[in-house]
């Protein structure tokens, strides 16, 4: 079978929230629903959508500061879909933000799909002999369709550069990088030091992946050296 992507809808107007989840669901798309902005970010988290489908004018908080927020925990494409008067001072700011489309309503069907499958297709289409995972032991699964991270029997949901350097560590598990070899993998040459943002991202990592994060059993630090990922159950 081929795999189903999931869409997450943010749009506060219940009538058009139900006809974009039925005719999203007609495509054959598994559709998670919110009904306002702080619950669409919460979805986000949770849920790991393949694409994000925003409307603008909503009462808690608008789709742009929302695609702000978005952009912090993932790099999946969103698109503005609104029935705002569509300016290019809009589009612009839109676009600046992270957003990848803006559609306005009323819209026709077949181009909102058209338009969702093209984006998806851009971001990386995948079938489910394409889905990667990396696993060193039983204990640690590192999804890298969805970024996700499976450790101790605990699903971690890692933001783009979080899952960057995480699976750079795990990759190479059990060998130390240097914070530059980090830097320029992750990050590009241009950021070679700056020894504090690896530092930012390991410490991020630690509170996320670690049960206690200063006694850390996966994210080891070697002073002066860099940083190696352990995998305990390879050494019992």
């Amino acid at each position: 079978m081929p795999v189903q992507f999931r869409v997450l809808v943010i749009e506060d107007d219940p009538e058009m929230l139900e006809a974009m989840r039925m005719v999203l669901t007609a495509e054959g798309f598994d559709v998670v629903l919110a009904q306002d902005a702080l619950t669409g970010l919460r979805a986000a988290y949770q849920t790991h959508p393949d694409a994000i489908l925003l409307d603008v004018m909503m009462p808690d908080m608008d789709g742009f500061e929302t695609c702000r927020r978005l952009r912090e925990m993932t790099d999946v494409p969103i698109m503005f879909v609104t029935g705002k008067a569509t300016t290019m001072d809009d589009i612009v700011r839109g676009f600046s933000l992270g957003a990848d489309d803006y559609l306005t309503k009323p819209f026709n069907r077949a181009e909102l799909v058209s338009r969702l499958n093209a984006r998806l297709r851009r971001s990386g289409e995948r079938t489910e002999n394409d889905i990667e995972y990396i696993s060193p032991a039983s204990s640690v699964i590192l999804n890298c369709s969805r970024h996700e991270l499976v450790i101790d029997s605990r699903t971690v949901y890692l933001g783009p550069k979080e899952f960057e350097v995480i699976r750079l560590l795990i990759r190479h598990a059990g060998k130390v990088l240097g914070r530059d070899a980090i830097l320029a993998q992750v990050w590009g040459s241009e950021r070679i030091g700056e020894p504090d943002l690896v530092k930012q991202y390991i410490y991020r990592l630690r509170q996320k992946v670690e049960s206690d994060p200063d006694s850390p059993r996966y994210i080891h630090s070697v002073r002066g050296e860099g940083y190696y990922f352990d995998v305990p159950d390879l050494s019992q």
